[in-house]
């Protein structure tokens, strides 16, 4: 092979290599990528509105006393589906992510409902479960008893809340009598 022939071969590679350099540096101008401040993605988490904020529980709007008056047990029975998940509600229940909610009112805070093993905030809070305590808990768990291991964020509306724990009194032998009005 003469040198004429090599040169042809390497003026093509070279050709070839500076279309592809001029081709890059204008697609690179003409579609220049939008870098993102951070990387990721926000997730909007209900919890973290209240992040900064007292860790108190937020005094729900209207006594339960009042909302149980309203509440309906097949409404309760319906919402209570999504608690579903982590919770049974039948009498000698297997226990899952959480308790079985069978026969709530009344028992104890904390305690090894069938062998649950509640957490060490759970078990510190201690009393019984009264319709008061279970209308703020499932307003804000982690508002009611700081630490606990429940992940859900809660139920915001009052009456969806009073129909759930209308529902909760149905599962037990004997229900928990009703709350008078307040003082």
């Amino acid at each position: 092979m003469d040198s004429f022939e090599l040169n042809k071969i390497m003026g093509a590679v070279l050709g070839t290599c500076l279309v592809l350099l001029v081709t890059n540096f204008t697609a690179n101008a003409i579609f220049s990528p939008i870098k993102a401040e951070k990387p990721g993605y926000e997730i909007a988490v209900k919890e973290a509105e209240g992040a900064g904020h007292d860790t108190a529980a937020a005094a729900p709007s209207e006594p339960i006393e009042k909302l149980l008056q309203t509440a309906s047990v097949e409404k309760g029975a319906a919402a209570a589906k999504k608690c579903g998940a982590c919770h049974s509600f039948e009498k000698g229940g297997p226990n899952k992510v959480g308790p079985n909610l069978y026969n709530t009112i009344d028992e104890p805070k904390g305690e090894g409902k069938n062998g649950f093993n509640f957490s060490a905030a759970m078990k510190s809070k201690g009393g019984k479960w009264t319709y008061d305590d279970l209308n703020k808990f499932i307003a804000n768990p982690k508002g009611f008893v700081p630490g606990t291991a429940m992940g859900f964020a809660g139920i915001s509306k009052d009456s969806e809340r009073a129909d759930v724990i209308a529902y909760l009194r149905t599962l037990a032998d004997t229900p928990a009598p009703l709350p008078t009005a307040s003082k």
